[in-house]
């Protein structure tokens, strides 16, 4: 589920798709392709499941040799993900729709499909004033601490521990056809922490919902839902820095990215919803410490070589 690129649309990148994939010296247009497939893959498997796309997409090919891929080159890809999960959820965003154009004509806010548009609205909110304080602040943010390999080890050992914790204390209580404003607002605050790559704007968003007694599976469709404007907004601009420079096959090497995250997250979120049915979040809990600490070890053993 996405993180950290969610906030590329407000913040200028140093580093667009063509750089990152296509017009590093020596790199042919068929290593482009692969390295743009394998992040591609990463990203599906990734962007939906509670362990931080961003991380992963960052680390992988850092651990390759290929070195960090750039926020805009991990946003742009990202568009494959949002691709799987607008096909994915069509019937629910259409209902929202429904319901929202309803309320505005009858001035009747009751309904779960208006409740969630009110929702969406505003748990987009914090991300963006996020991704605004960033730009103002924090004008180097590609290459920022919050994106080191020691940073997104402790965020995902940290993260963990805080799913580990709702998991244990959330009482599970509470459907998607539940949801509130308020829901929106509280879970948005969660989801605007994924400006910090290694958080996991699923895993928080999950996290922040068992925390408030939401059922996992209804918990897992509304992080979904209240995904889509930023990873959008995200992915549309990301697109429009990796245009600026397509030279050496730069387009291609993203087509290539695109699709295979396309394909990669319609099986993810088709296979988590199924899995939250029947199954807890511990396997992510363990899974993240894993990585971690994973992290922690690869860098120990660099520093000592």
């Amino acid at each position: 589920m996405a993180n950290a690129p969610v906030l590329s649309f407000l913040v200028s990148s140093s580093a667009p798709l063509g750089t990152a994939l296509a017009n590093q010296p020596g790199l042919e247009l068929p290593e482009a392709c692969w390295r743009a497939l394998v992040l591609g893959v990463v990203q599906g498997l990734t962007e939906f499941l509670p362990i931080s796309s961003t991380a992963h997409v960052q680390v992988v090919p850092m651990l390759l040799g290929w070195g960090d891929p750039g926020v805009a080159t991990i946003a742009v890809i990202q568009l494959g993900s949002i691709a799987a999960i607008v096909a994915y959820f069509w019937s629910d965003l259409a209902g929202v729709l429904r319901g929202v154009a309803q309320a505005l004509r009858a001035g009747r806010w009751g309904s779960p499909e208006a409740r969630m548009g009110v929702a969406i609205a505003l748990g987009t909110i914090p991300i963006l004033l996020a991704g605004m304080a960033i730009k103002l602040w924090m004008p180097d943010y590609n290459n920022s601490p919050l994106r080191s390999l020691p940073a997104i080890a402790f965020v995902s050992i940290g993260m963990a521990l805080l799913l580990a914790l709702a998991e244990w204390v959330g009482r599970r209580r509470r459907r998607l056809e539940d949801v509130q404003p308020r829901d929106g607002v509280l879970v948005g605050l969660a989801q605007a922490l994924a400006v910090i790559p290694g958080v996991s704007r699923s895993g928080s968003t999950l996290t922040a919902s068992l925390f408030d007694n939401w059922e996992r599976t209804s918990a897992a469709r509304f992080s979904f839902l209240l995904g889509i404007p930023a990873i959008t907004l995200a992915g549309l601009v990301g697109l429009k820095d990796a245009l600026a420079a397509p030279a050496n096959g730069g387009v291609i090497p993203m087509l290539v990215g695109i699709v295979a995250a396309a394909v990669v997250s319609w099986l993810a979120i088709a296979w988590l919803l199924r899995f939250l049915q029947n199954h807890s979040t511990w396997v992510f809990v363990a899974y993240r410490l894993a990585f971690g600490i994973a992290i922690l070890i690869w860098l120990r053993g660099t520093v000592v070589g």
